[in-house]
């Protein structure tokens, strides 16, 4: 493949966008979430594509993306349970539903499974690309998978140029911490996986607690046990680091510190903390990788809020790899 084009978020380069992804082209675009990697979600070839440019494994689901309510509901059926959290969209939420039968999506977006994971984004920039494709995009993060989440158009080139035809450049993601992921069942509604939509929140809308899924299945995206890791080892739930660790902190910070070090936020806001954590973590692994260092020690994170998605994404960083 070529040089990766960087492309401007205005008409001159949504037009780019659409005419690579009509002949089957991959294109990173910015949601509100973070950066996903957009293809023709009816198209085999262009969403083998995806997988090819990732290394991701194709038993893992892709996030198809679509423009409206109505573009949703042509594509899955939407049982009653499921209906008051459509109020939530456009925003950072992911609902995995049942297929409809006459559905064109292609095969490898659901990983064969008779679900589908879908969601209206409400970037500017993704709602505009959509919009004008006129089209449903599987789209995943634009990252090599199992690697740090892309918040910004230069995390995107680090890991995916030459491998991809284009990104749109739209700035640093708002919420920077994928969506929430929510299925349903006979009871109600189930966490498939924490994000930025505050389980909080769904549980105030639906006014059912929180409840996870039984087994270990894989049925929607960000599943996987070692995910978003970055080159450094990260020890987790730390009061300060160890000599010869880089320090991702969290609120008031201890004494001492090493000069790799970086607070997600000095204030103890969860939501400055979400938006920063992978940008964060990219930069103290560069700054670990640089100081010889290879551990991470990160702070302790309340479970919380955005809280509980941060520490999802930590959790899996921290876990053991293939």
């Amino acid at each position: 493949m070529s040089e990766t084009a960087l492309l401007l978020p205005n008409p001159a380069g949504i037009d780019a966008a659409v005419g690579i992804l009509r002949v089957g082209g991959t294109v990173a675009f910015p949601t509100e979430t973070v950066y996903g990697l957009g293809a023709d979600a009816l198209n085999d070839a262009a969403v083998a594509k995806i997988f090819g440019a990732k290394d991701r494994p194709q038993f893992n689901p892709l996030i198809v993306h679509v423009a409206d309510l109505a573009a949703l509901r042509a594509l899955v059926e939407v049982p009653k349970v499921a209906e008051p959290f459509l109020q939530l969209f456009p925003g950072p939420l992911t609902m995995v539903l049942p297929r409809r039968a006459n559905s064109a999506i292609s095969p490898l977006v659901s990983a064969g499974l008779d679900t589908l994971a879908i969601r209206i984004p409400a970037h500017p920039v993704a709602k505009a690309l959509l919009s004008a494709f006129g089209g449903p995009l599987a789209a995943p993060s634009a990252n090599p998978s199992g690697k740090v989440s892309a918040t910004r158009a230069d995390h995107v080139l680090a890991g995916l140029s030459g491998r991809i035809d284009a990104v749109i450049d739209g700035g640093a993601c708002a919420v920077g911490l994928e969506s929430t992921i929510i299925g349903f069942d006979d009871q109600g509604w189930l966490l498939l996986r924490p994000g930025g939509v505050p389980v909080e929140a769904l549980e105030a809308l639906s006014g059912q607690p929180m409840r996870r899924p039984a087994g270990d299945n894989i049925t929607a995206p960000g599943q996987l046990a070692s995910h978003y890791a970055p080159e450094a080892h990260i020890r987790l739930n730390s009061d300060a680091p160890q000599p010869g660790e880089a320090w991702l902190g969290f609120g008031a910070d201890p004494a001492g510190l090493p000069e790799a070090q970086i607070n997600l936020s000095p204030s103890g806001d969860l939501t400055e903390a979400a938006a920063a954590l992978f940008g964060a973590l990219r930069d103290i692994d560069a700054m670990a990788q640089a100081a010889g260092m290879s551990y991470i020690a990160v702070a302790t994170i309340p479970e919380t809020g955005l809280g509980l998605a941060i520490n999802d994404r930590l959790r899996r960083a921290a876990a053991p790899r293939g």
